[in-house]
């Protein structure tokens, strides 16, 4: 079935663009961030993991593994996504994106798409490592819950970066959101520790963060354990990204800091 209506080729074309663009340098955007993550393992491992620690049932290295994969492919999907538009408006060559025969929709879902192909391949950069790294098992037990989720937090993540894109005026304001709002949320969301053991206020301030959720049914795909709900958290995410994807839609076709 094809869907009429549709500039396919012209979708496709920046789509490339914008995969073709982070990996002319991926010794930055992919091999650079998987080896930071990977240092992260290594660190809390041999600080934290001590010898029969178990989190959820799992050995601490196992449980850390999973939460360390997501965090990175959600920090690299946001900082994908919210550089081209911006580098536009700096470089003066936003006209680029806005002036060709291409649709708010096919637009957004370029670059988000884009946004997501580089979380992946950080993602099976990370895995690849991690499998190879002695004491941690990374084998899928619930494939689907690896692959909708991952999917789910780098999409979430990349309608982020679109907004901010749309909003910043300069790479500090990209900035600001990257370490006051993705870090934190990504960081205090279950990475390094379950909820269960936090009290009653911050474990109710962490099923209030989205990032959560996708943590925790990310890792539910690796160690068939999840310190959340899985189907609520599905849900969560699915709906969270609809409606950032309208918010994103309605921005671009309002033409809000992007038009004249």
């Amino acid at each position: 079935m094809v869907i009429r209506n549709v500039n396919w080729a012209g979708m496709r074309a920046l789509y490339r663009k914008e995969v073709r663009r982070f990996m002319k340098v991926q010794l930055q955007t992919i091999w650079a961030p998987a080896v930071t993550t990977l240092m992260f393992l290594v660190i809390f491992t041999i600080a934290l993991g001590g010898a029969n620690r178990q989190v959820l049932g799992v050995p601490f290295a196992d449980f850390i593994a999973p939460g360390l994969m997501i965090m990175g492919m959600m920090n690299n999907a946001f900082a994908n996504s919210s550089f081209s538009l911006l580098a536009g408006k700096m470089q003066g060559t936003l006209i680029d994106y806005l002036m060709p025969p291409l649709s708010n929709g096919e637009l957004l879902l370029a670059l988000v798409g884009a946004a997501v192909t580089r979380a992946v391949c950080v993602g099976l950069a990370l895995w690849g490592a991690m499998a190879l790294w002695p004491g941690v098992h990374v084998t899928p037990a619930h494939p689907w819950a690896i692959v909708w989720f991952g999917l789910m937090g780098a999409s979430l993540t990349a309608f982020i970066g679109v907004l901010t894109s749309i909003w910043a005026e300069k790479f500090d304001h990209a900035a600001a959101i990257t370490n006051f709002v993705i870090g934190p949320m990504t960081l205090l969301s279950g990475t390094f520790y379950s909820i269960d053991r936090l009290s009653p206020v911050f474990g109710a301030i962490s099923h209030a963060n989205p990032f959560f959720y996708a943590i925790s049914g990310f890792r539910y795909g690796f160690v068939a354990a999840a310190d959340g709900d899985v189907v609520v958290g599905s849900i969560v995410l699915l709906v969270l990204n609809i409606a950032l994807a309208v918010l994103c839609y309605m921005l671009l076709r309002r033409g809000w800091k992007l038009k004249a």
